[in-house]
């Protein structure tokens, strides 16, 4: 069952190109931006380590404004693969001793779809936040979500991630970020 459960101290929050030009065309970018600095607060305020990814920044610009005030100074890696996996990425997670990634970002079914693949390939748990990751069609979306289902990840949602990270109420984290999720 340490497959499916989260915890503070083997999390990592990773943030896949989230983008200024790669933002606009997407139908549920509002829904994906909110969840995603939901689960950014609670990473910074429970100490869990997040890795922000861009494809091709200087094409489809950087992340967009809504995250990178809320994001301190979380590392980014720029890159040309759809794969967030680069070496340099790989590299830092090795670093953190963590296997457990949250991921969240754009598009489901190319940048997400491939990194999740080689999260798992290397041994990583993935949970894949459905309504923090999105693609330009709900048909995409939904055979990204299901390839990636398929392949071992753990689909999830913003309040599962939430509350299992929370384990309970009363504590003073849980006062703190419940009202992120109100």
């Amino acid at each position: 069952m340490n497959q499916f459960a989260l915890t503070k101290e083997e999390a990592v929050l990773m943030v896949i190109d989230i983008q200024e030009r790669l933002v606009p065309v997407m139908e549920k970018k509002e829904q994906v931006i909110g969840n995603t600095n939901i689960l950014i607060s609670i990473s910074n305020e429970l100490n869990i380590p997040i890795l922000v990814t861009e494809q091709y920044p200087k094409g489809l610009g950087r992340t967009v404004e809504a995250l990178k005030n809320n994001m301190g100074d979380s590392p980014i890696y720029e890159k040309t693969s759809f794969t967030a996996c680069t070496e340099a990425l790989v590299s830092d997670l090795e670093k953190l001793g963590r296997k457990k990634i949250i991921i969240t970002g754009m598009e489901t079914h190319v940048c997400v779809f491939q990194t999740v693949r080689d999260l798992i390939q290397r041994g990583y748990h993935v949970f894949v936040v459905q309504d923090g990751v999105c693609s330009r069609t709900e048909e995409n979306y939904k055979n990204g979500l299901d390839l990636m289902d398929r392949m071992g990840a753990m689909v999830t949602n913003t309040e599962t991630v939430f509350f299992d990270l929370m384990k309970a109420a009363g504590t003073p984290e849980f006062k703190k970020l419940s009202k992120l999720i109100k």
